[in-house]
């Protein structure tokens, strides 16, 4: 046999040796923990209206009066306040640097929780909630990128997890201390939960991606030698951060907005947003926030803080389940699986107050409603909860990632409001059946758009996930590519 080869191209036949299986490091655990207690923040500080506006709406347990326009300001507050957290976020993580935004929300939490606490009229509650809201948006912008940049790809998915597992556990913890306290009590309890947080965060290092982009290469092989242990070689791994850095840096321009709206960077980012979009999309928020709205109109008599607890932990299980499969099935398994749970309940539920609404006996069948919660909460919590924010930090291209995050992060913010706000307007317009519907429909779009658009990032590294995104592949003779190199995505 005769193979012909260009004279400049220089071709290995030596079979690989077997490569060692990458360790997960304690370091990796600790960071990954660490940045989770964050997580468990925003978790308590996103469902304290919950439980709170009872006691707070209350005139024996208040020192102020309350009337419902300013209690719903209560709660809309945050995600606009999130909003504003997530546009700002993304420059403070280019500019600051990762751990350094992650950081510095923990003390304004603890302001916040204190104004809330310590509130003698309602303008000290709404200026807490949004003050903390402020915080809630830079740290669900920075949290996934954090771990994006210093987990391995090999165990990306579970330690990626983490953030939503610990942020259930503070919805959770939210849900069970509020049957037993009142709502300046619950803001002291939640005053507390960023202190372990605060501490935490000052052990870890910063991603060494960041310090590669400002030029601080010894320190980026510090950070790097701590993420994956004292005796690892992190030479390889250093030097293709440094590569894909000069890369990102030849084909960058000056201006940011011209640098997001490239053709190269568009894509992932477009990914990003649409991810983002049908996980509000869903209802998820709008079914959450009026729970027991829901059941009453069903015609069940579950006490409302029973529900909100069995959300709390039906939630929590599925994010653990998730978090236990996402490296060994994959991202795009998941999704689907989410999606198909969310479509058939959405449609389920729609059906059931259709039937009801219409006359039809649906005493029979009285359990199908907390049956279709149930499975819909665990669907969503299994996918398109955790997965779009894990997949922020993976495919957005390491030039633009703090920029592309703030928009796509702020883009979500914006969703949850308008989804919120609008639910009650929606249902007196075409009903519970029909917005149960409407939602299930747009859960059938996203289906297509996860098979055509989103790709597969299981066990790959941000270099390889980016080359492959913004279609940057090595020039190699067809002959001479003996090994195709594997961009099945």
């Amino acid at each position: 046999m005769k193979i012909l080869m260009r004279a400049d191209t220089h071709v290995s036949f030596a079979l690989p040796a077997e490569e060692p299986k990458a360790k997960c490091t304690t370091s990796q655990v600790l960071a990954a923990l660490s940045v989770s207690m964050g997580s468990m923040v925003v978790g308590f500080a996103s469902a304290y209206t919950s439980p709170a506006l009872v006691s707070m709406m209350d005139r024996n347990q208040t020192s102020f009066e309350m009337d419902m326009d300013q209690a719903s300001w209560v709660g809309g507050i945050m995600p606009l306040a999130g909003l504003a957290g997530g546009i700002s976020g993304g420059p403070l993580i280019e500019y600051i640097g990762r751990k350094n935004t992650i950081l510095g929300t923990a003390i304004p939490f603890i302001v916040s929780w204190l104004l809330i606490a310590c509130a003698s009229n309602v303008w000290m509650v709404l200026a807490g909630r949004a003050l903390s809201g402020f915080c809630v948006g830079i740290a669900s912008l920075s949290l996934p990128v954090y771990l994006g940049e210093t987990v391995q790809p090999e165990v990306r998915g579970t330690l990626g997890l983490l953030p939503t597992a610990f942020g259930n556990i503070g919805i959770l913890v939210c849900f069970i201390t509020g049957k037993y306290m009142d709502w300046s009590s619950l803001a002291f309890l939640g005053g507390t939960l960023p202190i372990p947080f605060l501490i935490l965060m000052f052990l870890i290092p910063e991603t060494p991606r960041w310090y590669v982009s400002r030029n601080r290469e010894d320190q980026a092989r510090k950070a790097l030698q701590w993420l994956r242990g004292r005796d690892a070689d992190v030479d390889p791994e250093l030097k293709g951060i440094m590569k894909s850095a000069n890369e990102a840096e030849r084909s960058a321009s000056r201006n940011a907005v011209r640098d997001l709206l490239k053709r190269s960077n568009l894509k992932p980012l477009l990914i990003s947003l649409g991810l983002m979009f049908f996980q509000q999309l869903s209802g998820i928020n709008a079914v959450i926030f009026y729970t027991v709205t829901i059941f009453k109109d069903a015609g069940s008599s579950i006490d409302e803080n029973l529900c909100t607890i069995i959300v709390g932990v039906v939630n929590f299980g599925a994010v653990f389940v998730a978090t236990i499969l996402i490296d060994r099935l994959g991202r795009k398994v998941l999704l689907y699986i989410s999606d198909i749970a969310m479509i058939i309940t959405l449609m389920t539920l729609g059906t059931f107050f259709y039937l009801k609404n219409n006359g039809a006996d649906v005493s029979n069948v009285g359990w199908l409603p907390l049956a279709s919660f149930v499975v819909f909460v665990v669907g969503f919590s299994l996918g398109f909860g955790p997965i779009p924010w894990l997949m922020m930090g993976e495919i957005l291209p390491g030039k633009i990632r703090g920029s592309a995050a703030s928009v796509a992060t702020a883009f979500n913010w914006l969703c949850t409001f308008i989804v919120t706000k609008a639910f009650v307007d929606l249902v007196e317009t075409i009903g519970q059946h029909g917005a149960f519907w409407m939602f299930g429909g747009i859960c059938c779009v996203g289906l297509f758009f996860i098979i055509f658009y989103v790709p597969e990032t299981q066990g790959k590294s941000l270099e390889d996930i980016e080359r492959k995104m913004m279609g940057r592949v090595r020039r190699m003779s067809s002959v001479a590519n003996m090994k195709p190199l594997s961009f099945n995505m």
